[in-house]
C-alpha cells in the first residue's frame, strides 16, 4: 500500500527499493516487491538486503501479514532481476546521487540502513529527510508490551541510526533529524471494509484484488487479536510523511532504544524532560488528521488504479 502511494504520487520518483527482512525472509521480500513493479507498470531498481539482523536471529510474522508477507493474496514472479550491489550499498549511492534531494523512507527493521550509515557516516547530511516507521512513544507495543516489530526485530540496528544521526550533527549545525512514526501516531490511520470498498471501485485492474487480498488477510488479523474488522496503515502514512510533513505534528527529542532489558528489550525511549542532556535525534510524530491522510491516499491511489485499468493489463 504505501509503494502504491509512491507510484501514485505525481511529487514522488522512486528510484529505489531497499527489501529487508521483517514480515517475512528476505528472498520472499525481493520477490514481492519486483512483482509489485511487474503488476503496477514501474521500474526501480530493487536491491537485496541483509538476511539477518546485526547480531539477534531473524523473526518474522506471517501469522500478520500472510506466509508470502502479502495477506491472502499471491504475486507471480517476475523476469526483473535485483540490482548486484545490497540494499545498504543501495542507501549510499542513491544519496550519493542525489545529495540533499533524497527522501528515505524506513518501513522495516533497520537493518540494512544502519549497515548504510556504518558504511557512509555522513548519510544523515546527504539526505534531505527521512522518515522511519517504527516504535512506541508513551503508548503500548504491539510485539512485547513495550516494543513496536520493526524496532523488535533488530533493535541494534535501531539504536545505531539513532546515535548515527545524532553523530552526524553533534557539531552543533541545525540537522534534518528523522520524523519518526511510532504507534501512538500510525494507529490512527485505520483502514475499513468501507473504505477499501472505494478503492475498489476505482477500476477493474489486477492491482485492485492484490489490494483487496492483502488487507482481507489484516483485518481478520486485527479482527482475531480483538481490535475489530480493521486494520491500520502504519506504511502507507510514512510514504505520505515523507512527500509532505505537514501531514504530522512532530516533537523533537533524544531517542534511544533498550537493547538489555529483560522485560523491556526493543523498547523507544523518548527523554522529553532532556534528562540525558543530549542534543535530539528525532522529530516524534505526537498528531496526525487521519481524514485529510484518506482523502489524499484515496485520491491518489483511486486514480493510479483507473488509470492502470483504462490501460488493460500486460
Amino acid at each position: 500500500m504505501a509503494l502504491v502511494y509512491l507510484f501514485a504520487s505525481e511529487d514522488a520518483e522512486v528510484v529505489g527499493i531497499a527489501s529487508t527482512a521483517g514480515n517475512v525472509p528476505v528472498q520472499q521480500v525481493c520477490h514481492n516487491n519486483l512483482a509489485l513493479l511487474d503488476l503496477c507498470g514501474v521500474d526501480a531498481p530493487v536491491s537485496k538486503g541483509s538476511e539477518n539482523p546485526l547480531s539477534a536471529p531473524l523473526r518474522t510474522a506471517e501469522d500478520t501479514h500472510g506466509p508470502e508477507g502479502m495477506g491472502y493474496a499471491r504475486l507471480s514472479a517476475s523476469n526483473r532481476t535485483l540490482t548486484d550491489y545490497d540494499a545498504a550499498q543501495a542507501w549510499v549511492r542513491a544519496a550519493h546521487a542525489h545529495p540533499g534531494e533524497l527522501v528515505g523512507v524506513a518501513t522495516g527493521p533497520l537493518t540494512n540502513l544502519a549497515l548504510a550509515l556504518r558504511s557512509e557516516p555522513a548519510l544523515p547530511r546527504l539526505l534531505r529527510r527521512l522518515v522511519i516507521m517504527g516504535g512506541a512513544f508513551d503508548y503500548r507495543g504491539n510485539t512485547t508490551p513495550v516494543a513496536e516489530w520493526n524496532i523488535s526485530v533488530d533493535p541494534e540496528a535501531a539504536a545505531e541510526v539513532f546515535h548515527g544521526w545524532g553523530a552526524a550533527w553533534e557539531d552543533g549545525t541545525p540537522g534534518h533529524l528523522p520524523i519518526v512514526l511510532g504507534l501512538n501516531l500510525t494507529e490512527n490511520i485505520v483502514m475499513t471494509p468501507e473504505l477499501l470498498g472505494k478503492l475498489a471501485e476505482s477500476g477493474t485492474h489486477p492491482l485492485v484484488g492484490v489490494l483487496e487480498d492483502a488487507m482481507r488477510f489484516y483485518f481478520e488479523f486485527h479482527f482475531s487479536q480483538g481490535e475489530g474488522y480493521l486494520a491500520h496503515l502504519h506504511d502507507p502514512l510514512a510514504a505520505a510523511v515523507a512527500l509532505d510533513p505537514d501531514l504530522v505534528r512532530c516533537r523533537p527529542t533524544t531517542v534511544d532504544v533498550e537493547l538489555t532489558g529483560t522485560l523491556t528489550r526493543g523498547m523507544t525511549i523518548a527523554d522529553w524532560s532532556h534528562r540525558w542532556g543530549r542534543e535530539p535525534n528525532a522529530l516524534i510524530g505526537v498528531d496526525v488528521d487521519p481524514a485529510a491522510f484518506f482523502d489524499r491516499f484515496l485520491t491518489r491511489v483511486g486514480a493510479f488504479l483507473s488509470a492502470a485499468s483504462r490501460k488493460g493489463y500486460s
